[in-house]
């Protein structure tokens, strides 16, 4: 199967990139370290910090004056105006239960990797499930070298062609313009329960100087930290890039693999 398959690709480690790892490292170790941040982002009893937007990065990812570069960033520029960098980090004993997670919600963390599609969120306090932040790509740049079974990312190869025609079906009899609106919360379950059931369930433990990229309706989530993983004191931590898609969610639906 070629990456357009499967929905994910990994880079090896490039020599480019490592002095931005660095640079990301450094920062990274204050923001887990501020209490601000702490109280804000820190969950699962302490085992996952989710730290979105915590990193320092610039519009075109630099970090503390050092520039983002590689063959990753090759493969996709020109790069769209990047957000801050989103700093997840995980930490022996995860998962536990996050704040407010009731005892099904958990049970799908541990068992299903609390594996989901970025952007989709859920809205209300039924916690109906709308596209609210379409991505052009996910691109994960690990900080920290840990063992394979510390956490890894967990992805379903080929959901994202699932996840997509699903969508598609259940966006299509609205107007484009209200898509956003559009509960489409039983879809949306229907198709990751078919990426589970038919699809293979794969664990990629990236290292520092290694990219992962995927493509945006890949279903992902993390895995648990297996006994006796051992990791730095730092934990597992990654680098997440989730620039918005150019042309909203139809562009999104549409979106090709970006290699």
């Amino acid at each position: 199967m070629t990456t357009r398959d499967l929905g994910w690709a990994l880079f090896p480690q490039d020599a480019r990139l490592l002095p931005w790892v660095a640079a990301a490292l450094e920062a990274a170790r204050h923001v887990v370290a501020d209490p601000v941040q702490r109280a804000q982002w820190l969950q699962c009893d302490g085992t996952w910090f989710v730290g979105v937007d915590a990193l320092p990065t610039a519009l075109d990812g630099a970090i503390l004056g050092i520039a983002l570069d590689g063959a990753v960033i090759d493969a996709l520029a020109p790069l769209p105006g990047l957000h801050r960098a989103q700093l997840s980090v995980v930490y022996p004993g995860y998962p536990r239960p996050r704040a407010g997670e009731g005892a099904k919600a958990f049970a799908y963390r541990q068992r299903r990797d609390a594996a989901h599609v970025d952007g989709i969120l859920p809205v209300g306090p039924q916690r109906r499930r709308h596209v609210k932040e379409p991505h052009a790509f996910i691109l994960g740049l690990p900080l920290t070298d840990c063992a394979p079974e510390a956490s890894p990312l967990a992805v379903w190869e080929g959901s994202h062609r699932v996840i997509g025609t699903a969508l598609c079906d259940a966006l299509r009899p609205y107007p484009v313009e209200t898509w956003a609106e559009v509960d489409i919360t039983e879809a949306y379950q229907a198709a990751r329960k078919t990426c589970f059931e038919t699809l293979p369930r794969v664990t990629l433990a990236a290292r520092p100087g290694e990219a992962l990229l995927m493509h945006p309706l890949t279903l992902h989530g993390i895995a648990p930290w297996a006994d006796g993983a051992t990791a730095p004191p730092e934990g597992r931590m990654i680098a997440y890039f989730r620039p918005p898609m150019a042309g909203g969610i139809s562009a999104w639906l549409r979106c090709p693999w970006p290699l």
